[in-house]
């Protein structure tokens, strides 16, 4: 694990990587809600909306700079007074699962959420049947919240979808407005 840097990702240099591992989670996980495999397309928007909102995209690569797992912010609901509280999301290649790079990515986004001071509360929206990232968010200190039953439909089955939430000391001076 040593072995493994964490740093920004970019547009251009790590689109497809992304977009590999996010289609790889739509055809083979109910980890996103989701049917058909994303574009190129959709990952340039991805990244403009990024971008533009100020959002971080971290990924996780292995000495020979692949990419192994990415994590990233965004906004949680569109109206104002959710600007402190973001949905955060992290994503591990499936061949890489089990040896760390989860936790490692989301202590990272903590620690930029901290060092923000723009981040109030963290929320995960995790299926209920994905029993790695529920003990990976309560280990770091996220709380269950709610349950949203029968949500979603993929499989052939009905999705339950929790919400865990880690709140912040910060940000140190919040504002209306």
């Amino acid at each position: 694990m040593n072995d493994i840097t964490l740093r920004p990702c970019e547009a251009d240099a790590h689109a497809g990587a992304i977009l590999a591992i996010f289609n790889e989670a739509i055809a083979h996980s109910t980890a996103l809600y989701e049917y058909q495999p994303r574009t190129l397309q959709t990952m340039a928007t991805w990244f403009a909306t990024k971008q533009a909102g100020g959002f971080p995209v971290i990924g996780a690569f292995d000495p020979a700079g692949e990419l192994l797992g990415f994590a990233s912010w965004g906004s949680f609901r569109a109206f104002p007074a959710f600007k402190y509280t973001v949905e955060h999301s992290v994503y591990v290649r499936h061949d890489q699962r089990g040896r760390g790079i989860g936790e490692r990515l989301l202590r990272e986004l903590l620690r930029l959420a901290e060092a923000s001071d723009r981040v109030h509360a963290l929320i995960a929206g995790i299926d209920m049947q994905n029993s790695g990232s529920i003990a990976l968010h309560e280990k770091l200190g996220f709380r269950p919240v709610g349950v949203l039953p029968q949500v979603g439909f993929k499989f052939g089955r009905w999705l339950d979808l929790g919400f865990w939430q880690r709140t912040l000391a910060t940000p140190g001076q919040p504002v209306d407005g």
